[in-house]
C-alpha cells in the first residue's frame, strides 16, 4: 500500500500488529503518538502525489508508459529492498536515528522530484523515497507499537494499518489539487512536502526514545526470508487474490492517469489522479471495517469484489464513461483493503510470534512484486500495442485470478460446512490461517514495522 500507488500502497505492496511480541510497559503520549502517525501519513502521501504529475512528465519529456511504469515500480522494490535489510534496525539502534536518518533522504527525495529534467532524475528520486519509506515506516510503526496504552488497547495496531492508505489518497487527492491550483506543481508539491518532513524531523528532536538498544544492528540488516510451512499453506491458499490486488492497484496508480485520458480524453488534467484517489479512498474504511472479520471470509469477499472491479475496467474501453472507471477502481478499493489485510492475519496468525517478522517480510514480497512486475509488463505492452490493449492484458489478468481465488477460497470453507464436529459440544477448531480473536486488530497492510518485532 504501496504509494504512487507504489505505496500500495499499497503502496502498496509491508505489517505489524500487536499480537508479534507480548504486551509490554512502553512510553506514551498523545503528542509522540500523534507525531508517529503523521509520519506514517506523511511518508505514503509523499508516495503516491506523482500519480496526478504522471501525464505531466509524460508530456515535458516525451516518457512513454513503459518509462512511467518503471519509475512507479522502482519506488516499489527499493522499499521492498529497504524492509528487507532495515526492518530491524531500530530494534538495535533505536526508533529515532533510523526515522531521522530516512526523514533526510526523503527530503533530498523531495529536492530531487521538484529540480528533475528526464526520466533518470525521476527513478534516482524514487529509489531514494522508497529506501527511505522502507526504513522510517518500520522505526515509524515499532514506535506506534512502543507507545501502547494500556487504557486503549489496539490503537498503535489501528493507526498501524489505517495511517498507509489514508496517507496514500492524501497525497494523491492534495497533488490533484496543486495540478488544478497551482501555477507549478511540479515545483509546489514537493515543496510542501519537504516543509512536511523538516518540521517532522524537528517534533521528532524533542521527542523521547521509544524503544531499547541492544547489539547486533549490522547483522540485522542482512536480508532473510522465512516461510514456515503452516504459513506457506496459508500463503497458497491467498496467494492469487493478494496477487490479483497488488496487480489492480499497480496499474491504477501507475497507468491510471493515462488510462483515464484514454477513456475521457477532452476531461480535466487534474482528474486523471483521482481514480487511485478512489482506490485508496475506499481501501482505508475497508481495512477498518473488516478488522474483526474472520481473515477467509475478508479475502473472500475482497476477491468476489475484484471480479466486477476487473470487469467495470474492461467495459470503459468499450463504454467510455469516467463513471465504471471511478466505479471500478472503488471496488478495486474495497477489493484491495479486505483482501490484504485479511490475507495478512491469515498468514500471521499461522505461526508462533517469534517467526512473524521472517514470515511478514516473506509475504510481502509476493506483494511487492506483484505490484511492480504485472505493471512493467503493461507499460512494455503499449509502445507496440497501445494501451488499450495493455489494460486489456491487465484486467484480464487480474479477473482471472481472483476467480481463482474465489474458487481457492470457497473450498476449505464448503469442506469444513460438509464436516460435522467429532465433538458437538466442544468449541469447533479453528483454521490454522484464521484469527483465533475475532477483536484482534487487523495488521498494518502496507509493511509497517515488519521487521521490528
Amino acid at each position: 500500500m504501496v504509494g504512487d500507488g507504489s505505496s500500495f500502497p499499497s503502496a502498496a505492496h509491508l505489517a505489524c500488529y500487536a499480537c508479534l511480541a507480548p504486551p509490554r510497559t512502553s512510553p506514551s503520549g498523545r503528542l509522540a503518538f500523534a507525531l508517529h502517525t503523521s509520519i506514517l501519513i506523511a511518508l505514503l502521501a509523499a508516495s503516491s502525489a506523482p500519480t496526478p504529475l504522471y501525464p505531466h512528465y509524460q508530456a515535458q519529456w516525451q516518457l512513454s508508459a513503459l518509462d512511467i511504469t518503471v519509475v512507479f515500480s522502482t519506488y516499489a522494490l527499493a522499499l521492498l529492498i529497504a524492509l528487507l535489510t532495515t526492518g530491524t534496525l531500530s530494534d538495535h539502534v533505536g526508533r529515532r536515528p533510523v526515522l531521522l536518518g530516512a526523514l533526510a533522504v526523503q527530503v533530498a527525495s523531495m529536492a530531487l522530484f521538484a529540480t528533475a529534467d528526464g526520466l533518470t532524475t525521476l527513478i534516482g528520486a524514487r529509489v531514494l523515497q522508497g529506501i527511505a519509506t522502507g526504513a522510517a515506516t518500520s522505526a515509524a510503526g515499532a514506535a506506534l507499537l512502543d507507545l501502547e496504552d494500556p487504557a486503549r488497547p489496539g490503537r498503535p495496531a489501528l493507526a498501524n494499518s489505517i495511517a498507509p492508505v489514508t496517507g496514500m489518497a492524501a497525497g494523491v487527492l492534495a497533488a490533484t489539487l496543486m495540478v488544478r491550483f497551482a501555477s507549478v506543481p511540479a515545483i509546489t508539491v514537493y515543496a510542501a512536502l519537504i516543509a512536511v518532513f523538516t518540521a517532522q524531523a524537528i517534533a521528532l528532536v524533542s521527542t523521547s526514545e521509544t524503544g531499547r538498544r541492544r547489539l547486533g544492528a549490522l547483522r540485522s540488516t542482512r536480508p532473510h526470508l522465512a516461510l514456515p510451512s503452516a504459513a506457506a499453506h496459508a500463503l497458497l491458499l491467498n496467494g492469487a487474490g493478494v496477487v490479483a490486488v497488488w496487480a489492480l492497484g499497480g496499474f491504477y496508480s501507475s497507468l491510471g492517469p493515462g488510462f483515464t485520458r484514454l477513456i475521457s480524453p477532452d476531461g480535466p488534467e487534474y482528474a486523471d489522479g483521482m481514480v487511485f484517489f478512489t482506490l485508496t479512498a475506499v481501501a482505508a474504511p475497508t481495512v477498518y471495517f473488516t478488522r474483526r472479520m474472520r481473515a477467509d471470509v475478508s479475502a473472500l469477499l475482497g476477491s468476489c469484489a475484484v471480479i466486477p472491479a476487473a470487469v467495470l475496467t474492461l467495459g470503459a474501453l468499450y463504454l467510455p464513461d469516467p463513471v465504471l472507471v471511478l466505479t471500478g477502481a472503488a471496488l478495486a478499493g474495497f477489493g484491495f483493503g479486505a483482501v490484504s489485510q485479511g490475507a495478512l492475519r491469515a498468514v500471521v496468525d499461522s505461526v508462533p510470534a517469534r517467526e512473524k517478522s521472517g514470515t511478514l517480510a516473506s509475504s510481502y514480497v509476493l506483494s511487492y512484486l506483484a505490484m511492480s512486475l504485472p505493471a512493467i509488463g503493461a507499460g512494455a505492452l503499449t509502445p507496440g500495442f497501445g494501451l488499450r490493449a495493455a489494460a486489456l492484458a491487465c484486467a484480464g489478468f487480474v479477473a482471472v485470478l481472483a476467480t481463482v481465488a474465489v474458487a481457492t477460497l470457497t473450498a476449505p470453507l464448503r469442506s469444513r460446512r460438509r464436516k460435522p464436529s467429532p465433538d458437538t459440544h466442544s468449541r469447533p477448531a479453528t483454521s490454522n490461517y484464521t484469527s483465533d480473536t475475532p477483536d484482534t486488530p487487523a495488521p498494518d497492510i502496507s509493511a509497517l514495522a515488519t521487521h521490528n518485532r
